[in-house]
């Protein structure tokens, strides 16, 4: 078998594999529902308390066991 006969026979397969859609175009205009999406979007986010505990355990485990920097460093 050449290329071209394969690349026909692939082509028949995707084409058995893969149902043609029926209605490609959407049902109805998605822009105004993005905008509406995007006008609602809050100014400004709060952190979570368990972020800023996460970021406390951190930081004391750096003071008190500063030989795992080079460990962090590596992982990030």
């Amino acid at each position: 078998m050449n290329n071209e006969e394969n690349a026909e026979r692939l082509k028949v397969l995707l084409k058995s594999a893969i149902a043609p859609m029926q209605d490609a175009q959407p049902r109805r205009d998605l822009w105004p529902q993005i905008l509406r999406k995007l006008d609602h979007q809050p100014e400004a986010t709060r952190i979570p308390w368990f972020d800023w505990a996460l970021a406390a355990v951190l930081s004391a485990a750096l003071l008190f066991f500063p030989g795992t920097i080079p460990a962090l460093l590596y992982h990030l």
